[in-house]
């Protein structure tokens, strides 16, 4: 099974690439969308198998793959993220359809190895290949702002880079490995005294990750990335591939290879709750929708991080949840702009107005978005919250507070949005302004249905793990 994750896709571009004189355009994104289903599928069979057997290890291939509850989680979010970037796609990408296929292709490829290797320079190699086929997407319209975007992603990603591998090179010359367990046993028997070489180690290794994260103080790409890149790569960008290459290697590095240290801990709290902070208040002032989605984004990414500071099983189980959440909310806000700017041709909210009653179901799902950003129950960013706050609450209080002000920061800004884009005057400007239909429309159902069912199930979900015994396996 690990091993299907990788040669499908894999195999798609090869095959598609050899025929492509043979073959319509349109048939590489058929394509694409099929695997992409296969794999939320597959991934969500390997989840039911996962908790079935209460072991943290479903399947493992030659040592070199492994599927445990949280990579078969994250495998699941990237099947379903994929598969909705490459629906809005159906509707929106005109031009180069073919290269665009295969490039999703290209990073499920790459996001699925990287959550299932353990092994850190191995997983620098996926990192990269994320990298590498994310720039070219950024800029495929080959627009001036999509170049600019995708050139401030490049060097970013490339300095993240440069500081993931000087880092890996002095973990190998001071441990002799870079598997995940040598590492670990490495830092058990040092009892807490590292050499110099190994915090600095460290350090650029939370930087990196933090770059790839799109975090505090190395935000600045995201805005651009987002804002600038064409609709289903905006949705793709914020729904899933930020959270993977970045904030899932600093999880499972944090936990499984740096043992949840404590000093790395307090830097990702900080880290998180300046993101936080900074992402919620930074979105209040901006009037292009898709730029205050992806500050907001980076406020989101904030919580997911001091979750997996705490080091505590409950801090990661509100982090592992909300990286799931985080996904859905945040992809359906993404899909809604792209409805509302494919037929009104607007994207400065103040230009917009009155769409609730042209729009309705594109404005419900909107509501059900921004509540679950902001944590109102019963939609599913309630649970991830406020398990991320108890957790941190007994970690530092004043940083679970700065948490909870922040919600409420997120609450207005997106109440603010509501009333500008649908509920507000309409703009006689508009000449557009009528529901989607199609794939838009059906992924706009699909989430906002996501959403509200794992607000509801998620406690009874919580209460069947606990009784099962199989709460410890998912943290």
């Amino acid at each position: 099974m690990p091993l299907l994750f990788l040669a499908i896709p894999l195999a798609a571009v090869v095959v598609l690439s050899l025929a492509l004189k043979l073959l319509n355009e349109k048939v590489a994104l058929w394509v694409a969308i099929i695997i992409a289903g296969w794999q939320t599928v597959m991934a969500a069979v390997d989840i039911g198998l996962c908790l079935k057997s209460g072991s943290d290890i479903h399947s493992t291939y030659l040592g070199l793959l492994s599927i445990d509850n949280l990579s078969a989680v994250v495998l699941f979010a990237i099947g379903l993220m994929a598969f909705v970037s490459l629906i809005v796609a159906k509707s929106t990408v005109k031009e180069s359809i073919f290269n665009f296929a295969n490039m999703m292709l290209l990073i499920m490829l790459g996001m699925n190895g990287l959550v299932m290797v353990r092994d850190l320079f191995s997983m620098y190699v996926f990192v990269e290949v994320i990298s590498a086929a994310s720039f070219i997407l950024i800029g495929i319209k080959k627009g001036r702002n999509g170049l600019a975007g995708a050139f401030k992603y490049y060097m970013m990603s490339a300095i993240a880079s440069l500081m993931m591998l000087t880092s890996i090179a002095l973990i190998f010359m001071s441990t002799g490995n870079t598997g995940f367990t040598s590492i670990a046993n490495y830092i058990t028997n040092a009892n807490g005294k590292f050499p110099f070489e190994i915090i600095i180690a460290f350090i650029l290794l939370t930087f990196g990750l933090a770059i790839k994260s799109g975090a505090v103080p190395f935000h600045t790409w995201v805005p651009n990335a987002y804002s600038s890149a064409p609709a289903p790569v905006s949705v793709l960008l914020a729904g899933i591939i930020t959270k993977v290459s970045g904030v899932y290697v600093l999880m499972r590095v944090f936990r499984d290879v740096l043992l949840n240290n404590t000093a790395v801990g307090r830097l990702l709290l900080i880290m998180g709750i300046a993101s936080i902070l900074l992402g919620a208040l930074a979105a209040i002032g901006h009037k292009d929708m898709k730029r205050m989605l992806a500050y907001s984004s980076i406020s989101q990414i904030g919580y997911i991080i001091i979750g997996v500071a705490t080091g505590s099983p409950l801090g990661f189980l509100g982090a592992l949840l909300h990286f799931f959440n985080h996904s859905t909310f945040k992809s359906l806000l993404f899909v809604n702009f792209t409805a509302i700017e494919m037929k009104t041709g607007v994207r400065d909210m103040d230009k917009m107005g009155g769409l609730a009653e042209k729009m309705p179901v594109t404005s419900g799902s909107s509501i059900i978005a921004f509540l679950s950003t902001a944590g109102i129950p019963p939609f599913s960013g309630f649970w991830s919250k406020l398990l991320i706050i108890l957790a941190v609450w007994q970690m530092s209080k004043s940083a679970a507070i700065v948490a909870l002000v922040a919600s409420a920061i997120t609450l207005w800004y997106f109440l603010v949005l509501q009333k500008k884009v649908y509920y507000g005057e309409p703009v006689s400007a508009i000449s557009g302004g009528k529901e989607s239909t199609g794939g838009i429309l059906s992924v706009e159902i699909l989430l906002s249905a996501i959403n509200v069912a794992v607000g509801v199930a998620f406690p009874f979900i919580l209460i069947y793990l606990n009784h099962a015994g199989l709460l410890h396996g998912m943290m």
